[in-house]
């Protein structure tokens, strides 16, 4: 189902913001031209770092 991907995505979660990680989300997705769920994506990737080897 779809476009063919490199990359699926095929987990899904619900998730609920405050009203101030929202406009920081709305306020990076418009600054990066990126869709919020790719924004999202990002900051996730970016707690890699913090993870205990």
């Amino acid at each position: 189902m779809g476009r063919p991907t490199d990359n699926p995505k095929a987990h899904q979660m619900t998730v609920k913001f405050d009203d101030e990680c929202i406009k920081i989300l709305e306020t990076y997705s418009e600054q990066e031209n990126v869709p919020k769920t790719e924004a999202v994506r990002r900051g996730v990737k970016k707690l890699k770092d913090d993870l205990k080897k």
